[in-house]
C-alpha cells in the first residue's frame, strides 16, 4: 500500500511539473497576437494621421507660399507697403516696348511713377478666385480698397520654375496700366503729390508739344489723383483708377489761371498802355488806340489812359489769352482847321477794346503781346 500510495505520490509530483507551464503557453500567446495586432493597428491610424497631416500642412503652404494666388497677393502687398522698386522686380512686371506696343500702347511710355512716392493707399486685399485654362495660365480675382474705393481686378499668371523644385511664377501679361495724361494749360503738375515737369519726361524733352497727351505706366491696381498747382495756373484735379492690366486711361483736363497769375498780368497790360500813352503822336505804334482828325494838328497830341481794362484770361492752345476787353484812353490836341485856318483844343475820350496773347516761355517766365481787338 505504501509502495502504490508513494507511487501515486510521486506519479503526481512528477506530472505536476510539466502541467503548469504548458497551460500558461497556451493563454499567453492569443494575447501577445492580439497585442501586436493591436498595437500594429495603431500605428497604422498614426502613420495615416500622420500623413494626412503632412498633406494638408504642405497644402496650406502651398496656398500660402507657393500658388498662383499667393504670388499675387505678394505683389499686392509690395504695392501696399509702398516698396515699387521690388514689384518691379517679379516676373513679368515690368513691360517692355515691344510688349506695350503689341497691346496697342506707347511704347515710349514714361515710368516716372513707378515709385514709391506716387503709389496711393492699398488696403483690405483679399484673394477672390484662382482658376486654370487647358493652357496652364491661371487667372487670380483680387479685391481691395484704394484711397476709399473699391475696386477688383483680375491676373494672368503662369508658371515660370526654371527647372526648380518648389513651383514659381510669373505674370503672364504685365499688370502696368499706361496713363494717356493730357493737361492743357500748365507743363507741370502732381501726380499724388509727386511733382511731374512734362519736359522732363517726355521723350521729346524741351521740344514736347504741351497739348500732346503724356503717356505715363502705372501700377494696376492704384489710384492717381492728378492736381496742378503753380504759381500761374491751379485745377482741383482729378482722380483716376488704373485697375487694368495693360490698359490704356485717357485723362484730359484744363488747368485755370490763378489769382496772381491774371493779377501779373493786369499789370503788365497796365504798364504796355501807359507806355502807348507816352508816345505823342496820333496813332501810338503798336498800341490798340489812336485819333484820326481830317485837320492839321499844332502841336503833338498828348495821351492819358483814363480807364484801364479789366483783364480777363480764357484757354488759348498751349498759353493763355486776354478776353476781348474794353478800355478808354483820353487825347489832348490842338487842331488847325484846314477849312479856315482857326485853331481849336480837343480834349476827347477814346474807347477802344483789346486782346492779347500770353505765351509760356520753357524758362517758365510768360510773354505777353497785347494788340487791338477790331
Amino acid at each position: 500500500m505504501e509502495h502504490d500510495g508513494g507511487d501515486v505520490t510521486a506519479d503526481a509530483a512528477e506530472s505536476d511539473v510539466p502541467v503548469a507551464p504548458t497551460r500558461t503557453e497556451t493563454v499567453a500567446g492569443p494575447r501577445r497576437r492580439r497585442r501586436l495586432a493591436v498595437d500594429l493597428t495603431a500605428l497604422g491610424v498614426i502613420g495615416i494621421l500622420l500623413i494626412g497631416a503632412i498633406g494638408a500642412t504642405g497644402a496650406v503652404l502651398y496656398r500660402q507660399l507657393y500658388s498662383p494666388t499667393a504670388f499675387v497677393l505678394d505683389y499686392l502687398h509690395l504695392l501696399a507697403d509702398g516698396r515699387a522698386t521690388d514689384a518691379l522686380r517679379l516676373p513679368g512686371v515690368s513691360a517692355s516696348s515691344t510688349e506695350l506696343a503689341a497691346a496697342k500702347l506707347p511704347a515710349d511710355a514714361s515710368g516716372a511713377l513707378l515709385r514709391g512716392n506716387a503709389l496711393s493707399h492699398l488696403t483690405d486685399v483679399e484673394a477672390v478666385s484662382e482658376t486654370t485654362d487647358a493652357e496652364g495660365t491661371t487667372t487670380v480675382t483680387v479685391t481691395y480698397r484704394v484711397g476709399g474705393h473699391s475696386g477688383t481686378t483680375t491676373f494672368e499668371v503662369e508658371r515660370d520654375d526654371d527647372g526648380a523644385l518648389l513651383p514659381r511664377w510669373r505674370f503672364a501679361e504685365s499688370p502696368l496700366a499706361v496713363i494717356e495724361l493730357e493737361v492743357r494749360g500748365s507743363m507741370q503738375f502732381e501726380v499724388n503729390g509727386f511733382s511731374v515737369d512734362k519736359r522732363q519726361v517726355s521723350s521729346d524733352g524741351a521740344g514736347a508739344d504741351p497739348l500732346e497727351p503724356l503717356p505715363l505706366l502705372a501700377f494696376s491696381p492704384g489710384l492717381y489723383s492728378i492736381t496742378v498747382d503753380t504759381a500761374a495756373t491751379t485745377s482741383p484735379g482729378v482722380a483716376v483708377l488704373s485697375d487694368t492690366p495693360l490698359a490704356a486711361i485717357p485723362v484730359s483736363f484744363q488747368a485755370e489761371p490763378t489769382d496772381k497769375f491774371i493779377g501779373v498780368v493786369q499789370q503788365e497790360v497796365d504798364d504796355f498802355l501807359a507806355q502807348c500813352a507816352t508816345q505823342k503822336v496820333l496813332q501810338p505804334t503798336g498800341c490798340p488806340f489812336g485819333y484820326y482828325v481830317r485837320n492839321r494838328i499844332v502841336e503833338p497830341p498828348t495821351w492819358k489812359i483814363e480807364e484801364n481794362p479789366v483783364v480777363t484770361l480764357e484757354p488759348d492752345g498751349a498759353g493763355w489769352a486776354i478776353t476781348r476787353t474794353q478800355a478808354v484812353a483820353k487825347i489832348n490836341v490842338q487842331i488847325r482847321s484846314i477849312f479856315d485856318g482857326s485853331v481849336y483844343d480837343v480834349e476827347e475820350l477814346v474807347p477802344f477794346f483789346l486782346t492779347g496773347k500770353i505765351t509760356i516761355l520753357p524758362d517758365g517766365t510768360a510773354s505777353i503781346a497785347v494788340s487791338a481787338a477790331d
